[in-house]
């Protein structure tokens, strides 16, 4: 468990930050861009967990845990022997068992889903879309290092899972806004 005892320690004044490793690194470098986008999509879901039915509610909470252990895995690069949390293959298949098992009871889609809807949709969607910014983090990360290829698998399935409970919580998806191509564009008659 990590124990804070001072909230502000001056460290990070000349724009540097610790990994779990204890080592400084600029607060701009890829591994810090990604644990923050992943920060914001743990603030977002904190904010769906207030318009959520508790039962789903409590699904996000739970996956506001697997989101500070994924921060957890990526603050420690991969070559340290000393890493001892790490997202696991459990974690993405029980996102996947919660999409399927949503998944039942939805209609096949017609069409892209404009976000929107419900209020909680339009909150999760929101959390969706930073859930993607945060893989696409991620995924630069392991461009330049070796990370656990978890994370990005988590994060995949965690932004479907979104959609997905979107869709649920738009009433079954009664209330989902369909993108129906081209609706605006103007129609030029020739004369």
């Amino acid at each position: 468990m990590v124990q804070l005892t001072k909230i502000y320690t001056k460290g990070g004044d000349k724009g540097k930050t610790s990994l779990g490793t204890g080592e400084r690194v600029l607060k701009n470098t890829t591994r810090i861009d990604a644990i923050g986008h992943i920060d914001e999509l743990n603030a977002w879901i904190g904010v769906c967990i207030l318009y959520c039915p508790k039962h789903h509610a409590e699904d996000l909470r739970r996956i506001q845990h697997d989101l500070f252990d994924l921060g957890g895995d990526l603050c420690i690069p991969n070559h340290n022997q000393k890493k001892k949390l790490k997202v696991l293959s459990s974690q993405v298949s029980w996102l996947e068992k919660e999409i399927d098992e949503q998944n039942k009871s939805l209609p096949s889609l017609s069409s892209f889903i404009l976000p929107g809807g419900t209020s909680v949709s339009s909150h999760l969607h929101l959390a969706r879309t930073v859930a993607r910014r945060a893989e696409r983090s991620v995924v630069a990360l392991s461009q330049e290092t070796k990370i656990n290829e978890e994370t990005i698998m988590y994060l995949n399935r965690l932004s479907d899972y979104l959609f997905v409970l979107c869709r649920t919580l738009n009433n079954k998806s009664a209330d989902d806004i369909l993108w129906i191509p081209g609706k605006n564009q103007m129609k030029v008659s020739k004369k």
